[in-house]
């Protein structure tokens, strides 16, 4: 086919092979990832963000050459320096036509179909989670073992409308530059300068003015003694008022009453430490402002720092991204039967060896393996004679949940990212109700656990106590003797430095 003559040139000719080529490559691997959903972690970015980017130099490149090899015939006067005429009678320039119009027509199908994969290509879970295995992997993960495991990271990170998305791509291009040159932060912090209000996207499911109904939830764990005694305690949960028509005038999520507004200040970025907290009655415009009167607020630190409006990620701030502590995910891992329970002393060697930090993941399996191995073996030989397939079990299942919940290479354990569900491995709930809050006129913010739940049963190995009226609580029995000391202290102030 005859074009026109300054089409002939290396850079158009060599721009024509690159986008020939390419554009047959993005077809093939279209094909692959439309009809094999095994593909891989990487194909989706080679098809619809890689190749397309070299699809267009090439195309750009036609007509460059083309300009170039004017301008140079121009100067040495094998042409004359005017405007084009487009002579659809020459059979050159109608074929280039010819080609120009069915080519654009091919690109801008083809492009539209490209971009709208390309989009939710960069809006899935494997785009968030897989691309940077090795940055994302803890992430990645905690989410798998979520209740939101089938909720797209972005549905929470970025949530609906283009200006979001298009602040999450700019804000992306960093985050693509610290993990080239190595420049992220180990763990990666938590988002919470620019998050996205959570009733932009949590209460898009989570309607807040939907009635949630008190719950029984029952947590058994086991003591690091010889026969890992079990302790299971049942809490009745005051999500809400326990008469549906009351709504959230009482219980846990009492403080997302749309008749009340609460607003607070923080110490730090992390939020775990909250000093002044301004409490708003939106029915009767009463306002009481409660500070911590062990450290209170200077006037002028007040117009200092950021208030934030208390939402649903100030308590649920780890929603998907939960790691557990040693002692939770070993007694989870009884509970499932991956960890033998009549294995004497598992519990205790598990949180002896648990405590110890490698740095990397196959270490730190290894070490499980040895440590607990050795232990029976020189210091309970009769156990380990009798026992060693238990021992063996037991060792997988704890270097399984253990991987689930540590990631030494990005340095991330329980204790990485505070979790300020309940209060028992960080302040949680007693960032406020620690009983040291206080307005002027004497009002404090109870430090009344049965404000959020009340103990229905518990049990200590074969010991039951259930006998509690209706709306009462048992009083905690703590399943190792510390006297009154659970009484007097957070439970953080233990729980966050053994476990």
């Amino acid at each position: 086919m005859k074009l026109p003559n300054s089409y002939y040139n290396t850079t158009s000719f060599f721009g024509s092979l690159i986008a020939g080529f390419t554009f047959l490559l993005i077809v093939f691997l279209f094909v692959i990832t439309t009809f094999f959903t095994q593909s891989g972690n990487y194909l989706g970015l080679i098809t619809f963000i890689l190749l397309p980017g070299i699809f267009i130099i090439g195309l750009l490149m036609i007509p460059l050459g083309m300009i170039l090899k004017n301008k140079r015939e121009k100067k040495t006067g094998i042409i004359e320096n005017r405007w084009k005429v487009i002579d659809l009678n020459k059979t050159s320039t109608r074929n280039a036509m010819i080609v120009f119009v069915t080519g654009s027509f091919i690109i801008l199908f083809a492009s539209s179909i490209g971009s709208y994969k390309a989009f939710h290509y960069t809006e899935s879970v494997k785009f968030c989670g897989q691309l940077c295995h090795k940055v994302m992997n803890p992430e990645y993960t905690a989410y798998l073992q979520s209740p939101h495991a089938r909720v797209k990271c972005v549905e929470c990170h970025v949530g609906e409308g283009a200006d979001w998305y298009v602040k999450s791509k700019l804000s992306g291009l960093y985050q693509v530059y610290s993990v080239l040159f190595d420049k992220y932060s180990k763990p990666i912090p938590t988002p919470i300068s620019n998050l996205r209000p959570a009733r932009e996207t949590c209460e898009k499911c989570h309607w807040p003015d939907k009635f949630y109904p008190n719950k029984l939830v029952t947590i058994r764990s086991y003591i690091a003694d010889t026969v890992n005694s079990e302790c299971d305690i049942t809490l009745k949960m005051k999500i809400s008022s326990g008469i549906s028509a009351l709504g959230h005038a009482e219980g846990i999520h009492w403080h997302i009453n749309p008749d009340v507004k609460i607003e607070y200040i923080s110490r730090s970025n992390h939020k775990d430490t909250i000093p002044w907290v301004k409490y708003t009655n939106l029915e009767t415009g009463k306002v009481t402002v409660f500070q911590d009167v062990n450290e209170p607020l200077a006037s002028d630190k007040i117009l200092q720092l950021q208030i934030s409006e208390m939402d649903c990620m100030d308590c649920h701030n780890r929603p998907s991204h939960s790691f557990k502590s040693p002692s939770d995910y070993v007694d989870d891992g009884i509970n499932k039967g991956i960890i033998p329970k009549d294995l004497q002393f598992i519990k205790q060697i598990s949180m002896q060896v648990l405590t110890v930090r490698t740095s990397t993941t196959d270490s730190s399996l290894n070490y499980i393996k040895d440590k607990i191995t050795s232990f029976y073996k020189d210091e309970h030989p009769d156990i380990y004679k009798a026992q060693k397939k238990s021992i063996e079990k037991a060792i997988a299942g704890i270097q399984n949940e253990f991987s689930k919940n540590s990631f030494p290479e990005m340095n991330v354990y329980n204790t990485s990212y505070a979790n300020h569900i309940g209060h028992q491995q960080t302040k949680g709930c007693f960032r406020c109700h620690s009983g040291n809050m206080a307005a002027e006129d004497g009002t404090i913010i109870r430090n009344d656990c049965n404000l959020c739940h009340s103990i229905v049963a518990e049990k200590i190995e074969n010991k039951l106590n259930h006998d509690v009226p209706v709306d009462s609580s048992l009083e905690f029995v703590h399943p190792v003797d510390i006297d009154k000391a659970w009484k007097e202290m957070s439970c953080s102030e233990c729980h966050s430095e053994l476990f």
